[in-house]
């Protein structure tokens, strides 16, 4: 973590077993390493949020953050470091590319797809492994 760093937030949804069986995948990327800094994957509300922050390494809470306007972040993040803003502002945009990035690589994240995950263990184990092998090719 560098004074100056922003992290940008945002949720893909994504799905095990069925359509039904949504799971959100709550994310934060530092803009400035391009690394993904915390995830959770559960459901699109206030207390998966919660758990997003909680996952958040304490240098990194003290960061400026933007996400969108989903209403959860704003009962979580900091008032006077995060600002919720619509997609066309651009300051989601790292996020946004990185879950394009995801769903081109892994076609179980794909809307769209006829790859799904059957158990939740294995849909959460492939994505820890991608953000695992994402951020070491980060590294320079």
């Amino acid at each position: 973590m560098q004074r100056g760093d922003v992290l940008e937030l945002d949720e893909l949804w994504s799905f095990v077993g069925n359509k039904e069986q949504k799971r959100w995948v709550w994310l934060a990327l530092c803009r400035r390493t391009r690394q993904v800094v915390a995830y959770y994957v559960g459901d699109r509300s206030e207390a998966s949020a919660i758990r997003l922050w909680q996952g958040i390494p304490r240098d990194y809470r003290r960061c400026a953050s933007f996400s969108d306007r989903w209403e959860a972040y704003q009962y979580v993040f900091d008032i006077e470091k995060h600002q919720m803003v619509d997609k066309t502002s651009g300051e989601t945009n790292h996020v946004e590319r990185w879950f394009n990035t995801l769903r081109q690589r892994l076609a179980r994240f794909t809307r769209k797809t006829l790859a799904f995950s059957k158990r939740d263990d294995i849909h959460e184990g492939l994505l820890h492994l991608f953000i695992c092998d994402y951020n070491l090719s980060c590294i320079s």
